[in-house]
């Protein structure tokens, strides 16, 4: 069982613009979990418990989004996860966490998502901001979903943690103006187009 410090979900919403009403107001909810780093301070080759840790926070921290957003499922559009690794982690570590298992477990809370998961990884301090990168969840080829969000703890990650980020959305940028597929036109078969 992964070892949770801490949880924080927060939604974006814009309503304006350029001057611009956003009506609908696009949203973007960011779910955080803070973990303990089993792995900390020393080497080790076999990653499998941050891999079961990425299966199971791809899942809880997808349901927070989720929730947070107030819509079902099926209505997510894009989605992204991140995490950053306290000084005495690896990035392999944030590789473990977010790459062999986050990604079906986050499919299955947000239903489909055909497209590879946008992600990043860094090392960090607590109080460094976290980039997390979006993409349409069925098509990558959908430029109005390409965005991102940041997310900030002042306490977070310390030395011998890693700060675990999912992000979705409930529609792309306000105001998308550089062509492309359209989210209506995706058809979301081989996660491209």
């Amino acid at each position: 069982m992964t070892k949770i410090r801490k949880i924080a979900v927060t939604v974006e919403e814009t309503h304006a613009e350029a001057g611009r009403s956003i009506d609908p107001p696009t949203r973007k909810a960011v779910a955080v979990a803070v973990i303990e780093n089993p792995f900390a301070g020393r080497y080790v080759e076999d990653l499998t418990p941050l891999m079961e840790t990425g299966a199971e926070l791809g899942a809880l921290l997808g349901r927070r989004c989720v929730q947070a957003l107030g819509i079902d499922p099926a209505q997510a559009e894009s989605y992204g996860k991140s995490a950053m690794v306290g000084e005495n982690g690896e990035l392999e570590h944030a590789a473990a966490i977010l790459h062999p298992k986050l990604g079906a477990p986050l499919r299955a809370e947000v239903e489909k998502g055909a497209a590879l998961v946008p992600s990043s990884k860094k090392m960090g301090s607590p109080g460094q901001v976290l980039d997390v990168p979006l993409g349409h969840k069925d098509a990558a080829y959908v430029r109005s979903h390409f965005d991102g969000i940041e997310v900030q703890l002042n306490d977070a990650p310390r030395a011998n943690e890693i700060m675990v980020a999912v992000a979705v959305t409930d529609s792309g940028r306000p105001l998308p103006r550089v062509g492309g597929l359209t989210a209506d036109q995706a058809e979301g078969k081989d996660g491209l187009r």
